[in-house]
């Protein structure tokens, strides 16, 4: 059985998302590149004839535009390019505000004759070969048609550097002219039949630090940069995973082990275990602990299962609470059985598994046919199981009810995988970590998967556990010859539903077909009957049918896991 782990607390799952939810810092400038965003549009109830663009760069970093176009009766509509590529991982944006004399809604510009507003994000600073360095202002100053446009700009400091590009934005061809006046203040652009689509980008270069300046930057999602695997996060991946999964197999070591470690204990408890079951002295059965069958299975895998439903029906039969009769059949007819109720069986012995087992049978009938197990049947498998499970509680073998434990710790799993799911997104999309978010995914996928493992037995259901493993063994090796002649049957008998926990019922149901009291085959048990010409040398054949069949019906009512 696999060892998971006891507390990895919730505090420990936050702290673990904090971690990843880390991002790295701001990348460092860099030469803002071509722009990839949609072309700037316009549309005009007029012809724009001339467009006159005033460009005022303070000292904070804000430019702020005034734009005059000419004739001024028509209404114009931009969208300007408020986002270009900066490198592999960044997109620079320009930021619009403080509109005047128009509105824009985010995408569009709409105005008339003039318009102000102001952009953040515009400048830049660059490195220059001689190392002294500098800033840039870049800005998509006009956008066509225009059949002429002139752009002015002023800043906080003289004119370094200034070129200008007309065309498609991205575009490296030259505007008609570009010039600085005599105090290198002051840059101006023209531009001659700027045409739909086409953007004039003016860019003029001011000392180091006369604004101070940076460019505002956000992360572009790519997938070869989300999930980058170097050396950062493939060394923060193998930790998180060591510490992750260690923290699994912790809760297991520390909540979903057995209180008593019981291979050691199984060869010791074996051999005194066979002198109690085998027949020794009166013969009579004496499971071991007075364990049955429903119990011992439910004990045995910590799973209430379709087959310890089955194995309790045959041992309700074997102890004289009902008798199955096998119904006669043509050759290829299925086959069936009808459950007898019989009188005077002492139902108050019943434990409360056993007894919402027997009344879910019958529901107030005396016969029933197998066949006809369904409807109120499958209804009520609902109380059988929440009592067996219920039953192993009662006993001391667990401290609380395995299907409950199993739950718990699969929807705390599932849980962490879904936050996995949430922080690999957002780690995608925000950072270049994207990698670190399977770490949860993997982790909570390990605990929905132990969480089938996480029931822990008591000493006492350890204990019980062993005992079990021993009674286990005797039924693969008991000699017949250990059981009196007249006892055979009643004992073979009991034993078979343990048989039937332990998938040996093919063994035991020959064996119990091979006797009766005084050694000779008969026709029927006390417990089975069979059709005319039928005998117990047919009797493996038929239990081993008998088994498959009603596991079948109990498996339909999905209240059972199925084996």
């Amino acid at each position: 059985m696999l060892d998971l782990a006891r507390r990895l607390g919730p505090a420990a799952l936050l702290a673990a998302l904090a971690v990843l939810a880390v991002s790295p810092a701001h990348a460092s400038p860099a030469p803002a590149q071509a722009a990839y965003a949609q072309p700037a549009r316009a549309a005009v109830t007029a012809p724009v004839e001339k467009d006159e663009v005033t460009l005022e760069l303070r000292r904070d970093g804000v430019l702020h535009v005034k734009e005059t176009v000419a004739p001024a009766g028509g209404t114009v509509r931009r969208t300007p390019i408020t986002r270009t590529r900066f490198d592999d991982g960044h997109d620079r944006v320009y930021r619009l505000s403080n509109v005047k004399g128009g509105s824009y809604d985010g995408e569009t510009l709409t105005f008339g004759g003039t318009v102000e507003y102001d952009v953040t994000g515009a400048v830049a600073p660059v490195a220059d070969g001689a190392g002294g360095g500098g800033e840039e202002l870049r800005w998509f100053a006009v956008s066509g048609p225009v059949r002429e446009a002139v752009v002015t700009v002023t800043g906080p400091g003289r004119v370094q550097n200034l070129s200008c590009f007309a065309g498609e934005p991205g575009a490296a061809t030259a505007c008609t002219g570009a010039s600085v006046d005599e105090t290198g203040a002051t840059a101006t652009f023209e531009q001659q039949d700027l045409r739909q689509g086409q953007t004039l980008t003016v860019v003029v270069g001011y000392p180091k630090g006369a604004t101070g300046a940076a460019p505002i930057l956000e992360r572009r999602f790519e997938l070869s940069n989300a999930f980058a695997l170097n050396a950062v996060t493939g060394g923060s991946l193998a930790a998180l995973l060591v510490l992750l999964l260690g923290g699994v197999a912790l809760l297991y070591w520390t909540r979903g082990r057995d209180a008593r470690v019981i291979g050691g204990e199984t060869a010791g408890t074996t051999g005194d275990w066979m002198g109690q079951v085998s027949g020794h002295g009166d013969g009579r059965f004496t499971p071991p602990d007075g364990v049955r069958p429903g119990q011992i299975g439910t004990l045995v895998d910590e799973q209430a299962d379709v087959v310890d439903v089955t194995a309790t029906l045959v041992d309700l039969a074997v102890r004289g609470f009902l008798r199955i009769d096998e119904q006669p059949r043509q050759t290829y007819e299925a086959a069936d059985w009808c459950l007898v109720k019989l009188p005077g069986a002492p139902i108050g012995d019943l434990l409360p598994y056993e007894r919402a087992l027997w009344e879910a049978v019958f529901d107030g009938r005396d016969r029933v046919l197998l066949s006809q197990l369904h409807g109120s049947f499958a209804a009520r498998l609902t109380a059988v199981r929440d009592a067996l499970y219920q039953d192993v509680v009662d006993q001391g073998w667990f401290a609380r009810r395995p299907d409950s434990v199993r739950s718990r710790w699969t929807t705390l799993g599932v849980a962490v995988l879904a936050l996995g799911v949430v922080a690999t997104v957002l780690l995608a999309w925000f950072t270049s970590y994207g990698l670190l978010g399977p770490a949860l995914i993997i982790a909570g996928a390990a605990l929905a998967f132990g969480g089938q493992y996480m029931p822990a037995k008591t000493a006492k259901g350890a204990e019980a556990l062993a005992h079990t493993l021993g009674f286990r063994e005797y039924l693969a090796h008991a000699s017949v010859d250990d059981v009196p002649p007249d006892r055979r049957v009643e004992l073979f008998s009991r034993y078979l539903p343990y048989a039937v926990i332990f998938d040996n019922v093919d063994r035991w149901a020959r064996l119990v077909g091979a006797f009766t009291g005084d050694g000779r085959q008969a026709d029927h048990l006390y417990w089975y009957q069979g059709p005319a010409e039928w005998d117990l040398s047919r009797f493996a054949d038929s239990m081993r049918t008998f088994t498959l069949t009603t596991s079948g019906a109990i498996s339909s009512s999905r209240q059972f896991r199925s084996l």
